[in-house]
């Protein structure tokens, strides 16, 4: 599990592609390695994968077929910086929402709205999951908890503060970029179970 707290950004630096699977290696801060092991959990991106190497700071994660179709990593290129997440342990302080590191879909930036002060971003989302997204509600975005801002038809914006654009790759996000998206899972089932029940009642 993890708790939607960026703890930094990573370069990736290599990736080896074979067909329907790709290994990249991401380089590691110093205060990231501290009891990190082979089969241990940390999120790219969001994204829950698992470690299979370690060469110093130099960390290795397999992708399988699944994780390349449904969320951005197949896109990244070395040098691209992805936010880093270490899997949660027992008694953390939970600073965002719960998560679980397991990607929904992706959702492309529709537009940029930078002021003095503010930071805003707009996200077009599949129709069929915008009945998740209520304003106020939580979202995973790229891994990092958000608290969703206006909801306009299939698409829905966020606010950042300062301290998110500077922990997370979110500041270089661009009208276009395709960003990986986890839906607040209390939010589902709540969703679905008032459907199911609306449903029997015909």
């Amino acid at each position: 599990m993890f708790t939607g707290i960026v703890q930094c950004t990573a370069e990736v630096i290599d990736i080896k592609k074979k067909k329907d699977f790709q290994t990249h290696v991401v380089h590691l801060p110093d205060d990231l390695l501290a009891g990190l092991e082979i089969g241990a959990s940390v999120a790219h991106n969001g994204c829950c994968l698992t470690v299979t190497h370690i060469s110093g700071n130099h960390i290795s994660f397999d992708l399988m077929q699944e994780t390349l179709r449904v969320t951005n990593l197949g896109l990244l290129s070395p040098g691209d910086r992805v936010n880093i997440e270490r899997a949660a342990k027992f008694g953390d302080e939970i600073g965002g929402h719960s998560m679980s590191g397991h990607i929904m879909t992706t959702a492309v930036v529709d537009e940029v709205i930078e002021t003095e002060n503010n930071h805003q971003i707009w996200f077009s989302l599949p129709a069929g999951l915008m009945k998740y997204v209520f304003t106020k509600g939580y979202i995973g975005i790229d891994g990092a908890s958000l608290t969703i801002g206006d909801v306009e038809g299939q698409r829905f914006n966020v606010n950042l503060i300062p301290e998110t654009l500077n922990r997370t790759n979110l500041s270089a996000r661009q009208k276009g970029d395709v960003i990986n998206i986890e839906i607040d899972p209390q939010t589902q089932a709540v969703v679905d179970t008032v459907e199911r029940v609306m449903a029997a009642r015909g």
